[in-house]
């Protein structure tokens, strides 16, 4: 069964995007089977990409008060070519005056506050075994383990489950995020964050020692089953092909929602954060700038998605289709 701590790794990938940044690098003693190391990206390598890419993802089209701006739905991992957003993408970033991301990680004082948020507490400490099976975990998906130990356990295994994905051709490296954050840099763009590093961390700890114990025990079950990267390879596809009726049906497939405390953790995940990422928006673009704001896709879906909240509060709202 795939748990809730799968969609974790989905929604919120910042730690694991945090290792790129760092330069954290495979250990020297990494088992044969390794996925291949991300390929760092330069400026030969942008151009190219930037001519080459196409359009993916979820890009809506949202106007009021005379202004436009737009939302784009992403993903924390990708394949190297998805990393570029494509013409009509970069199109919407051009004409807009700001970058809105969940978190602006090149931002140093954004990373300064994740990393000390996510910090394990002394009560996270985990059952000795427990603990002993992440570091296994670490070793056999081929990480360092000491940069992540002073985590809170379930973004060590959000974290391993991204990285996981690699072995699908995913990796947080070629995040989509972070390539929006460096063109905006580049076109002069500013950038901002809509929500604040220790509201996503407290989103994402589990309420209870004993909730930790279990998220990181089924956690790891899945990992060591090799039944998380599917997951985000589903999800992932239907990204890329700009699916939105299949991501909307993710609840059919996804198998996540199956007790009370699957669906308490997804609420807190999407249903508590939408509201507060939409006001965010709503009030970048209330001060006089047109926004392109980039999150996540599953904050896209469903009657409170960011489109049909932003709906109700006065924007008119379109999708733009992308054409295969």
């Amino acid at each position: 069964m795939i748990r809730p701590w799968s969609l974790v790794a989905a929604l919120a990938a910042g730690l694991s995007l945090l290792a790129p940044l760092r330069g954290e690098a495979q250990p020297a003693s990494a088992p044969a089977g390794c996925p291949p190391a991300a390929i760092p990206l330069d400026s030969e390598r942008f151009q190219a990409g930037m001519s080459q890419a196409e359009d993916h993802g979820f890009l809506w089209r949202i106007a009021k008060d005379g202004r436009t701006s737009y939302l784009y739905g992403t993903i924390h991992a990708a394949r190297p070519a998805w990393m570029f957003p494509g013409p009509r993408t970069t199109a919407a970033l051009e004409a807009s005056d700001v970058l809105a991301l969940e978190l602006d990680l090149l931002d140093p004082d954004v990373q300064a506050r994740l990393v000390k948020a996510a910090n394990a507490r002394p009560d996270e400490r985990l059952p000795a075994a427990l603990a002993a099976r992440i570091e296994r975990r670490m070793a056999a998906e081929c990480v360092d383990a000491a940069p992540w130990r002073a985590f809170a356990p379930e973004f060590q295994i959000a974290s391993l489950a991204v990285l996981a994905a690699r072995r699908e051709g995913l990796d947080p490296s070629y995040a989509i995020d972070l390539v929006l954050a460096l063109i905006a840099r580049d076109l002069g763009k500013a950038t901002a964050s809509l929500e604040t590093p220790e509201a996503q961390i407290v989103a994402l700890r589990m309420p209870t020692r004993q909730a930790t114990i279990d998220f990181v025990t089924s956690g790891l079950d899945e990992l060591e089953a090799g039944r998380s990267g599917p997951l985000l390879a589903h999800m992932a596809t239907a990204w890329t092909d700009g699916n939105l009726t299949e991501l909307e049906g993710y609840e059919r497939w996804c198998n996540c929602l199956n007790t009370a405390a699957e669906r308490a953790s997804m609420t807190r995940l999407l249903d508590d954060r939408n509201p507060l990422l939409a006001a965010a928006i709503d009030s970048l673009h209330a001060g006089g700038r047109s926004v392109f704001a980039a999150v996540g896709s599953l904050h896209m879906i469903g009657a409170n998605g960011l489109p049909a909240l932003l709906r109700q509060r006065g924007y008119a709202v379109e999708q733009v289709r992308f054409g295969r």
